[in-house]
């Protein structure tokens, strides 16, 4: 059922698969996400949508091969199906009328934050996009983001294109030069994230952050991806994945995002040592 129509390779070890799910594009929002699996012995990991088309029935993701799942799908060709996919899961952004909106995105962060940017756009708001990669090379949706926003704004690590720098550099400096924002939207690595939120706060602006949690289940019921919110405890699946960044303990976040990292790295090594035997 869900076979892979197209597949592109954006930057090294990015890849953006469009694929065959019409009753997911169907009811797909926004700031939501679908968790899927590879083979039948593999992990269940969720993946925030890039776009859809409802009309065509296909959902379109974007992922870096970072682990043995993510690279285990980014080898399926053309043609070839994913066992299977849940979703839409999670609560939709809150899209509205906020006024001038600083949407900072990092790494494949700046895929998924592609359909929010047009539905905040298309609610009448004024988006200030700042986009950041490693390196020039590593950069994605550069037009499709520039496209859909007022100002674009871009910053490499290395500098190779735009500010060298992070992006809460950017955001610093267009804060210091008189830009009012009256919401930050951040969406990327938890330690980008966590720059963001921390200067947002300092100038008393509100944000909101996009978790990508370590999810199994996706309905609330394993625990997998809980984190505190303020004096609460959340499940990213459920309650999330957006929740107001001020007051998400990124720290803890940071550390169970890190929980199975041997094992992973593990994982993937006795994979391409079965490749290369």
């Amino acid at each position: 059922m869900y076979e892979i129509i197209k597949k592109n390779e954006l930057a090294t070890k990015i890849k953006q698969l469009e694929i065959k799910a019409p009753l997911i594009a169907r009811k797909s929002k926004p700031g939501q996400f679908v968790i899927l699996r590879v083979r039948k012995k593999g992990e269940r990991i969720p993946l925030t949508f890039a776009d859809w088309n409802r009309d065509k029935g296909t959902i379109t993701l974007v992922f870096d091969e970072v682990g043995l799942t993510t690279r285990l799908l980014g080898a399926l060709k053309v043609g070839d199906k994913i066992l299977d996919i849940s979703g839409p899961l999670g609560v939709p952004s809150v899209i509205k009328n906020y006024g001038t909106v600083a949407v900072v995105s990092g790494g494949v962060g700046v895929a998924t934050s592609y359909n929010i940017i047009k539905a905040l756009k298309k609610a009448g708001n004024r988006i200030i996009s700042i986009i950041g990669a490693k390196t020039q090379q590593q950069l994605i949706f550069e037009n499709k983001i520039k496209q859909n926003s007022d100002e674009l704004y871009i910053s490499t690590n290395d500098g190779t294109k735009g500010h060298k720098g992070v992006v809460s550099d950017v955001l610093k400096n267009l804060i210091e030069n008189n830009y009012y924002f009256d919401l930050v939207y951040a969406i990327g690595p938890p330690l980008m994230m966590k720059a963001v939120v921390d200067l947002a706060k300092n100038y008393e602006i509100k944000s909101v952050v996009s978790l990508n949690c370590i999810m199994v289940d996706g309905c609330g019921m394993c625990g997998a991806c809980r984190i505190t919110v303020g004096d609460n405890t959340k499940f990213a699946c459920i309650d999330g994945p957006e929740f107001d960044g001020g007051i998400v303990d990124f720290d803890e976040l940071i550390l169970r995002l890190n929980a199975f990292r041997q094992k992973e790295i593990q994982a993937l090594k006795n994979y391409e040592k079965n490749l290369s035997a």
